[in-house]
């Protein structure tokens, strides 16, 4: 009985310390979304900018490997076996994908406006018996175009 309590309280300290390192990243991104804000990133080919204002046009990238703790990762499993939403994964994804457009904004440096962007994800450390995703790669990329006022 005394193993089942410090298996249950190790558990709960270990999903606490993953929810407190989640939310933690949380604020980051949303701090730096506030700074990145007047950077505009879409998904048009093609914005209604005349080609002899366009100062340079360069290719940017951002990347970001994101990894779900082991505890959640056990909660999920659970989630798998009965259905429903697996709001671990969801708010991997969400953070992934948010992290990388961060990392390419901060990449087009001066840019006025990025153009084209996409964002790909790729699952990571996928168990094949299993089918638990380890952790999550998103990469977003588009062409950061520095345009004359």
């Amino acid at each position: 009985m005394i193993d089942l309590i410090i298996f249950l309280s190790l558990l709960a300290l270990g999903y606490g310390a993953g929810t407190w390192a989640e939310k933690r990243h949380y604020r980051s991104i949303s701090e730096r979304e506030s700074a990145t804000i007047n950077l505009p990133a879409v998904t048009l080919k093609s914005v209604d900018i005349p080609v002899h204002k366009i100062r340079s046009a360069q290719l940017v990238y951002g990347s970001a490997v994101i990894s779900v703790d082991y505890f959640k990762r056990i909660l999920a499993s659970l989630r798998n076996v009965f259905g429903g939403k697996i709001k671990s994964y969801e708010s991997l994804l969400d953070r992934a994908r948010r992290e990388a457009l961060l990392r390419m904004k901060e990449m087009a440096g001066d840019a006025t406006v990025i153009v084209n962007v996409r964002i790909e994800t790729a699952a990571i450390g996928k168990q094949s018996k299993r089918k638990n995703i380890g952790c999550l790669e998103a990469m977003a990329y588009g062409t950061a175009l520095i345009v004359e006022e």
